[in-house]
């Protein structure tokens, strides 16, 4: 009897969050987070739930401007070494929005292994912004190279960490950030004091800013007074800004 092969697995783009705009002019991909090690494949509703609402915020923010958001759905859950599958699948999915959409901006947003993923698969030449939300980065080896950052240059970047994050941490963010703002002034970093890893305290301040921050990328908004402010300001300042409380209630003040 003849073995029966195995299937290949994809990744995959889900549905476009909401109703799709007539003419997309723009694009978001959120990646879900993973685990370091890990063959398996992701459970949809589980990997998804970390970016689900901050999808369908972007999308009603976007929804003039001709936004597009897509979760994507991973091959396997894990990062696993110097295979880096989630950030392969990141740079698939942003050659699959071309393929659909043409010649648009992308805007990756990840979240803990997401946003490792979003800030590798930024080199793409459709990604002009790169949102990484308590990512998770690999302790400091001097045995191994650091974090690549070359490939944000040409892009706006915003990192995101609460200060009480115990699963990523926070310093390790901020250490890739202020080498990334050697190779590109484009880059600002928040912190937010006293929240976790999952950002829930402040959830409502971190989606504002996050749409703040994107609209601005992908269609030219003008950006908040922070955001400005974190761009323009030297490290360490526009590197640890703090995010305020009640950041979004009035945004352009």
């Amino acid at each position: 009897m003849a073995q029966q092969a195995t299937p290949v697995r994809t990744a995959r783009l889900g549905r476009v969050r909401g109703p799709e705009p007539t003419a997309v002019s723009g694009v978001v991909l959120l990646l879900p987070g993973g685990d370091e090690v890990s063959a398996r494949r992701p459970s949809p509703m589980m990997a998804t739930a970390s970016v689900r609402a901050l999808g369908r915020r972007l999308t009603r923010a976007g929804r003039e401007d001709g936004l597009a958001a897509h979760v994507v759905h991973y091959r396997y859950r894990g990062w696993n070494g110097s295979e880096a599958r989630l950030a392969h699948d990141a740079s698939w999915a942003v050659d699959e929005t071309v393929r659909r959409y043409g010649d648009v901006p992308v805007c990756l947003i990840g979240v803990d292994m997401g946003g490792r993923a979003a800030l590798h698969a930024s080199g793409h030449e459709a990604v002009n912004s790169v949102v990484a939300l308590a990512p998770w980065l690999p302790e400091e080896d001097v045995a191994a190279p650091p974090e690549p950052v070359k490939q944000l240059v040409g892009r706006r970047v915003l990192i995101v960490h609460g200060t009480n994050d115990e699963r990523t941490d926070p310093e390790l963010s901020f250490r890739l950030a202020t080498r990334a703002k050697k190779a590109n002034r484009d880059v600002c970093r928040f912190e937010v004091h006293s929240d976790g890893h999952g950002l829930h305290q402040h959830r409502e301040e971190v989606h504002a800013l996050a749409e703040d921050f994107v609209m601005g990328a992908l269609f030219g908004r003008a950006l908040s007074r922070p955001v400005r402010d974190a761009l323009a300001a030297p490290p360490p300042l526009g590197l640890r800004m703090p995010l305020a409380a009640g950041f979004g209630k009035s945004l352009r003040r």
